[in-house]
């Protein structure tokens, strides 16, 4: 399909102008997915249980693949709620209980081995939480010990593991070094104190610097940083305060996330006091104060809520064309098989999704009586394949090859997705994307909105009724 558009910028519009044009804000300022997997979270069933994915897991051991595995492993404690979380957590100041959820992690680790086979090979891992870091180092070490003896880590394997500031120290830091963690990501969110005070999540500037240089100095790959933009009190003043204390620390990389006020969905954020939070102005000067700050810092912007410097393996990624999307994010490892641990835990093998029961006691009931907690999940049909294809290569390289879709699920692609080309003109003349034969390109504008062009491809949101909730494009 050829479009006659005229050509969209390069890069997005020089300070001096509206960041992001109003016109092109009142078009695209709707709820959409963040596209960490497709089929997105909410599309999976009840009718996808643990039988099936047992007979996933046993698929992929008959493949004989060689692929490696990714693993997460969710530890839902935390000390105490921040008012805007969102995560699936335990709030408990008891960590006894964390005895039990490691007993539960130990039989559903093999409860995969019996599927699996021993020391099938790891080039990923990732603790999210909660809290990780609620866990002693005595627990740490159990739960490493039992991975280590069910799978067999790649030498340059990314073993990484989510930390609050709050709770950690210097001595910590090289506890989870000498245990393997090569990555840290440190939830700051905001380092204004009366924001702060406002989501109860209080910690210092200097809390922060100090276990970043501790972290350098005991030779971690990386270092990220999680900001959150849209909090209660957030102004633009404020915000590029921590803007510029957050460059300062340098950070490898950055998430930048919006906040979705959905109280309904989750009781801490009822705490929060709804005339605080900033009004749709507000919240887009925000945005536009980030990504103009630290674009000046040296900082690549990665797509939707990455950053990375310059001389980051993400932010090269980028500039080669090798990005990848999984559940945690941008990434520069390929979207591999996932077994996820845990309460709530999404993982994936081959073309199924799956995900744990969300509550702990149902979650404690089919691990201690032998079964998979698995209480939801999908197989992707082929349109969802398809679609998944197209979807992740705007998420991740910015363009798709029509010819490559063809060839790889036996289509037409101007055929197939033709109410989706037309939709997808009408974002070239918005400047968002680059239609020419054979190819949809995203522009340099166009990546600040790409959520609303891999949209335009999500088959699941052409329904009358979705029942999903999403948060903010912007």
């Amino acid at each position: 399909m050829q479009a006659a558009l005229r050509p969209a910028p390069a890069e997005p519009p020089a300070a001096a102008e509206p960041f992001f044009p109003p016109q092109l804000l009142a078009r695209l300022d709707k709820n959409g997915p963040r596209y960490t997997s497709y089929p997105t979270a909410d599309r999976y069933s009840g009718d996808f249980d643990a039988e099936q994915y047992r007979q996933a897991l046993r698929q992929r051991r008959a493949s004989c693949t060689t692929e490696p595995l990714s693993l997460y492993v969710h530890i839902p404690f935390c000390d105490s709620v921040c008012y805007y979380c969102a995560c699936n957590k335990v709030v408990t100041r008891h960590h006894d209980r964390a005895a039990r959820y490691l007993d539960a992690l130990a039989r559903e680790i093999a409860l995969h081995v019996a599927e699996l086979g021993q020391g099938v090979p790891v080039s990923q891992l990732h603790f999210g939480g909660g809290t990780p870091t609620f866990l002693s180092d005595e627990e740490l070490d159990r739960l490493m010990a039992d991975l280590r003896d069910a799978f067999r880590f790649e030498p340059d394997a990314e073993i990484s593991i989510e930390v609050d500031p709050r709770t950690a120290t210097p001595q910590r830091l090289e506890k989870l070094r000498k245990l393997g963690f090569n990555r840290l990501s440190f939830g700051v969110q905001d380092f204004d104190a009366r924001v702060q005070v406002a989501v109860h999540r209080v910690q210092s500037f200097e809390e922060v610097r100090d276990l970043m240089q501790s972290a350098r100095a005991l030779g971690y790959a990386s270092v990220n940083v999680d900001l959150i933009y849209g909090l209660p009190l957030q102004t633009t003043e404020s915000f590029a305060r921590t803007i510029a204390q957050v460059s300062a620390l340098r950070p490898d990389r950055i998430a930048l996330y919006a906040y979705a006020h959905l109280p309904e969905r989750f009781k801490p954020q009822r705490r929060i006091n709804v005339a605080d939070l900033p009004d749709r102005a507000t919240r887009v000067g925000l945005l536009s104060a980030a990504i103009e700050g630290f674009l000046k810092q040296g900082y690549t912007y990665i797509g939707m809520d990455h950053f990375a410097l310059n001389t980051d393996a993400l932010a090269i990624a980028k500039q080669r064309g090798e990005l990848h999307r999984n559940f945690q994010g941008y990434s520069t490892q390929p979207d591999r098989d996932l077994v996820a641990l845990g309460v709530s835990a999404i993982g994936r093998i081959g073309d199924t999704y799956s995900q744990n029961a969300k509550d702990l006691d149902a979650y404690y009931a089919a691990i201690e009586s032998g079964r998979f907690a698995v209480e939801r999940g999908l197989a992707l049909s082929a349109d969802d394949l398809a679609r998944r294809d197209v979807i992740m290569d705007i998420m991740c390289q910015g363009k798709v090859d029509f010819a490559r879709v063809e060839a790889r699920h036996g289509l037409r692609f101007g055929d197939y997705f033709g109410p989706e080309l037309s939709q997808a003109a009408n974002l070239a003349e918005l400047g968002l994307v680059n239609l020419r034969a054979g190819e949809l390109r995203v522009t340099g504008l166009g990546w600040y909105f790409v959520r609303a062009v891999a949209m335009t491809f999500d088959g699941y949101l052409r329904t009358v009724s979705t029942g999903a909730s999403y948060s903010r494009i912007i």
